[in-house]
């Protein structure tokens, strides 16, 4: 099955102006300010793309994605017009910010490592004494990072971005606005799934009309963590680890086999049945997430899918 993985595309599209290729995605920027988003089956983990792909992942990151745009779109307009293939998505092309808005209502992941570390601010912003991984910050805390062109994201405070004039400060205090917002409707989402949100990215960009628009994905399993609600507290007391949903599953397995991203270290070797354990594990994510089960698409021949949708689409 892992042959059947979606690594790249090729698709040809009639007025094409460009094409983009990110870790995960696919960008083709066409005529009338459109842009095409294919999310391939790439796993990109400490930002750096593995050799093989998963199955089945860029479908499942594309549909919960344009789920929870529709779901969010109330509070702020996206760049989403539709979604002809279970890969693609077609909507509004934006100038990006060059900045990820990363928000955080619990001590996890990056910001969980630099605190085990001894440190106490993250991105100017002050955490408080006395806390244990996954415990929950009194209110949540925005640690934007660079959107990095290649290589790693860094992390950069509020008073950076603005005084280096990255993003204005008026169009930051909305965007700091929209993240609060759509923190608080995905947590609200994931409680109806018996899921904590515990952090998460969104992207924003300018249209050509200068409205600001939500763009990317939002509350998949790669751009966010979840944990389980049930058992949380308990499990905080007793000092044991929370129960996972997100990708932190595969940084874990890297880590223990000695891979963390740095230079010079190399990417252990995921052989099929890991794979395919990934591959179930990302359908299991989207069931819970979304609360639907998962129909798989046909992979028998996905780039021809792909453009025979599209092209349909299109006409």
């Amino acid at each position: 099955m892992i042959s059947k993985a979606l690594m790249h595309t090729n698709l040809q599209i009639e007025g094409l102006n460009s094409k983009y290729t990110g870790k995960v995605r696919e960008v083709y920027y066409m005529q009338n300010d459109l842009l095409l988003m294919v999310a391939t089956d790439r796993l990109s983990a400490f930002d750096v793309v593995m050799p093989k792909g998963i199955p089945y992942k860029g479908q499942i990151l594309n549909q919960i994605a344009t789920q929870m745009l529709e779901a969010t779109s109330d509070i702020v307009p996206n760049w989403l017009k539709a979604s002809p293939d279970p890969n693609v998505s077609i909507g509004i092309s934006c100038k990006p910010f060059r900045v990820e808005m990363v928000i955080r209502g619990y001590l996890s992941g990056h910001a969980a490592r630099i605190y085990k570390e001894g440190g106490r601010v993250l991105c100017g912003v002050l955490m408080q004494e006395g806390m244990i991984e996954n415990d929950r910050f009194e209110i949540p805390i925005i640690t934007p990072s660079t959107k990095a062109e290649e290589g790693h994201d860094e992390d950069i405070s509020r008073e950076e971005i603005i005084s280096e004039g990255i993003v204005n400060e008026t169009d930051y205090n909305l965007l700091e606005k929209y993240t609060k917002q759509l923190f608080e409707r995905g947590s609200k989402i994931a409680k109806k799934q018996g899921l904590i949100l515990v952090d998460t990215k969104y992207e924003f960009g300018k249209s050509s009309t200068g409205k600001i628009l939500l763009i990317d994905e939002i509350h998949t399993p790669d751009s966010s963590r979840y944990i389980y609600e049930e058992g949380y507290e308990k499990r905080q007391k007793e000092g044991l680890p929370q129960k996972q949903l997100s990708k932190e599953f595969v940084r874990q397995w890297l880590i223990s086999n000695g891979f963390k991203g740095l230079e010079g270290q190399k990417i252990p070797e995921m052989d099929e049945t890991l794979i395919n354990s990934i591959s179930e594990r990302y359908v299991m994510l989207y069931e819970k997430i979304t609360g639907l089960s998962f129909k798989k698409a046909s992979i028998d021949n996905i780039q021809h899918r792909i453009q025979m949708n599209v092209s349909e689409y299109l006409k």
